[in-house]
């Protein structure tokens, strides 16, 4: 989070980005985070672990069908980022389907890692909930821990429609999978003469 912008003169909001925090389930360090220290924060993540991805899709689409929505076959609730779990739905999440996440405040300054796979909050088709104006900056990664995750995470995208904003293989995962393997090869041949003697 490189930037955070705080309105002058508008005290309520700092109230309303208390309530915020603690509707979002955050806790007590990070409150007093906010209250005492006085640090910046820009944006509330929900992140839950990528073991649960499919009772949360699950989840998505019943409550998608209780509204009359449709689930059409070549979209998925959460790739869409149609959704935003608030407090009932999130406690309804856990007391259903067991699944509870993580709040994380990022604070002016913070990183915020999310491992392959991991679900994370979606509010209006951003990634996070915004409590002020912020800039942050994004890089997606492969870690070699995280190929195998991501490779599935590729090949479920094939199946969302043309039009869908993920549909596109953004991780490129086979292409990382090569250069990594003929630069380890090219390194091997490079040493090959000092690796042959006993």
């Amino acid at each position: 989070m490189v930037y955070v912008g705080i309105p002058k003169g508008q005290a309520d909001q700092e109230e309303e980005v208390l309530k915020t925090i603690q509707d979002g389930d955050s806790d007590e360090l990070t409150i007093k985070r906010f209250t005492e220290s006085r640090e910046k924060p820009g944006a509330l993540w929900h992140i839950y672990a990528a073991k649960d991805t499919e009772k949360i899709r699950e989840f998505l689409k019943k409550v998608a069908e209780e509204q009359g929505q449709e689930n059409p076959v070549d979209h998925d609730p959460i790739h869409d980022q149609s959704w935003y779990l608030d407090r009932p739905l999130r406690k309804r999440l856990h007391q259903e389907y067991g699944v509870q996440g993580w709040a994380i405040v990022q604070f002016l300054g913070d990183v915020v890692f999310i491992p392959a796979g991991a679900p994370h909050q979606a509010s209006t088709r951003d990634a996070v909930h915004n409590l002020y104006s912020c800039i942050k900056v994004a890089e997606d990664f492969v870690s070699p821990e995280h190929v195998k995750h991501c490779f599935w995470l590729t090949q479920e995208f094939r199946y969302l429609s043309h039009t869908h904003t993920n549909h596109e293989d953004k991780l490129q995962v086979k292409n990382v999978i090569y250069h990594a393997v003929k630069d380890a090869v090219g390194i091997l041949r490079a040493n090959e003469s000092s690796l042959s003697r006993p």
